[in-house]
């Protein structure tokens, strides 16, 4: 048995860009943000950012580009899917991107600007690319994922 499951929370770097395939469903591409704080030896915070590519399907992918905007923070569930490409001088390199299967749009805008649709409206609404997709974001509501604190760190691992 194996599992290839990615969950983060971040903000969008960018805004969704969508194209459309042949057969005209929506693929989505953007990239989030995700941020590790710490201490150093001296006391001093350091923090460390990590950028990853998120790739949306379908009406996942639809809708994300119609309410995510540059800044916002997003729950993003999925699978890492790895693919080879060579560069210009003939090196191989290996791009991970994030397939998403769910998303939660957070709120509160990293802006501070209100100028697309309300925050208020996507607050913690959970999207998947499963045939739920299909039925209003509004109405799948679910409660918010666990804070990283509330993780328990009795895990023997």
């Amino acid at each position: 048995m194996s599992v290839n499951k990615v969950i983060l929370i971040g903000r969008l770097g960018q805004a969704p860009e969508t194209r459309r395939t042949g057969t005209g469903d929506a693929v989505t591409n953007f990239s989030l943000a995700t941020d590790e704080q710490w201490k150093d030896k001296n006391g001093q915070k350091q923090t460390r950012t990590e950028w990853h590519n998120i790739t949306m399907f379908g009406k996942l992918g639809e809708i994300a580009s119609q309410y995510l905007r540059k800044g916002d923070q997003v729950f993003i569930e999925g699978q890492i899917r790895s693919s080879k490409y060579s560069t210009k001088d003939g090196v191989e390199r290996t791009a991970y991107n994030i397939i998403a299967a769910e998303m939660r749009m957070l709120g509160g805008r990293n802006t501070g600007t209100s100028d697309s649709k309300s925050s208020k409206e996507s607050d913690n609404t959970l999207v998947t690319s499963s045939e739920n997709a299909k039925k209003s974001a509004k109405q799948q509501h679910q409660p918010n994922p666990p804070a990283v604190d509330d993780i328990d760190d009795d895990i023997p691992f």
